[in-house]
């Protein structure tokens, strides 16, 4: 269902619209009239020129469609670093390598956190995919002092030479396309895209034996008419950003479950969901390269993903218990000591909404895996609920 609310595109927006809906429908055609739906969220998200992360639309922030934790305040940023702080100082150095760095906030929030603790990193790398966001980082990151500027590069791939240090994804693995399926009394359907009558329009077949399979090690039972989201290339994706991890920690932090709880019957539409312009609904076929797709995700699979690369679990918390562990009250004492009075009122209650059970405190996880490391994680100190996957 698209909500009332929703805003109408411009006039460029729909040519938009029209030239990657084109490149869909020939994609469709191409595969024999009926396209998965991961392969749909490739194009929509990564279609060169056209996808969501790929085009010039300005995604985050307030004139965008959706605000990250870095966005919404620089104390996100302050707990994240004290993370790296320790993490750094336990190797006596090292790299930091942020995937999917979105506006730069985020890596702006840590280096200059760093630099004020005396742990600032050999080089902050930054693998971005997206083009425009690529140049939003470069703008945003100029403006911080030589010696720490000069600490920062881009790669557009992962890197290949071994390092010691962090792995740093905020908000990454929901944004990996996802296949999708549905449980029918008959057996597992996956959906996917056929075109016709001028419109995209969703169609369900016989699963693969691949994901029956799949589904059948997980243990899950899903109820009759139940959908879900897996994420197939989760483990390639874990074991590409990490194999050039020597020694360190990979820090993950993104709205997700244990994958009992993510498949419970009580998400009986699974848990994709788009956003434009502010607004969140469930119709991914509109607002084609316009809109974000997103899903949830498994961290079990992501635990498991680890292991098979070579890493271990080294924690897995909620984001509150996370930033709590990590300083929060006293960054965000701080922080507010250096704004105006009549500012101080909504940075606080901006801060807050990174912690508050009801918004983003229990919804978002975060988890560590790490290789060859001995040292504290101080994140994980409050409460770890690795026993839970």
């Amino acid at each position: 269902m698209i909500p009332i609310d929703l805003e109408p595109l411009t006039a460029d927006e729909q040519a938009h619209e029209a030239r990657l809906q084109a490149e869909i429908v020939a994609a469709i055609r191409a595969a024999g009239g009926w396209l998965s739906f991961e392969a749909f969220m490739q194009m929509a998200l990564y279609a060169p020129g056209l996808g969501y992360y790929a085009a010039g639309a300005h995604k985050l922030g307030v004139g965008g469609d959706f605000v990250t934790a870095p966005e919404l305040s620089p104390v996100f940023g302050r707990c994240i670093a004290q993370q790296c702080a320790q993490v750094l100082e336990s190797l006596g150095g090292g790299q930091v390598l942020e995937l999917g760095a979105g506006s730069g906030a985020l890596a702006a929030d840590i280096l200059l956190a760093l630099a004020d603790m005396g742990q600032l990193p050999d080089r902050y790398e930054i693998l971005e995919i997206s083009p425009d966001l690529r140049e939003r980082q470069r703008r945003h990151l100029s403006t911080l002092p030589n010696g720490i500027r000069d600490r920062v590069f881009w790669l557009d791939r992962p890197p290949t030479e071994l390092f010691r240090g962090l792995v740093l994804a905020n908000e990454v693995l929901d944004a990996l396309p996802v296949a999708r399926f549905r449980a029918e009394a008959y057996g597992l359907t996956e959906l996917g895209i056929e075109f016709a009558d001028g419109q995209l329009l969703e169609v369900a077949r016989p699963a693969s034996q691949l994901a029956v399979s799949w589904l059948a090690d997980t243990g899950v039972e899903l109820a009759v008419g139940q959908e879900i989201e897996w994420c197939v290339r989760l483990k390639d994706w874990v074991a590409a950003v990490t194999q050039s991890l020597g020694v360190g920690v990979v820090l993950l932090v993104d709205y997700g479950e244990p994958r009992r709880r993510l498949y419970s019957p009580d998400r009986s539409k699974g848990t994709l969901v788009a956003f434009h312009r502010h607004r969140i609904h469930n119709n991914p076929y509109i607002n084609l390269g316009l809109q974000d797709l997103t899903a949830w995700v498994d961290f079990t699979a992501v635990a498991e993903a680890g292991m098979q690369s070579g890493l271990d679990v080294a924690g897995y918390t909620t984001q509150a218990c996370f930033l709590l562990a990590c300083g929060f009250e006293r960054h965000l004492a701080a922080w507010r000591s250096q704004l105006p009075v009549e500012r101080e009122p909504l940075a606080a209650r901006e801060a807050l909404r990174l912690v508050l059970p009801n918004d983003m405190g229990e919804r978002f996880k975060c988890m560590a895996l790490t290789r060859d490391y001995e040292g504290p994680l101080e994140g994980f100190s409050i409460k770890d609920f690795t026993g839970s996957l």
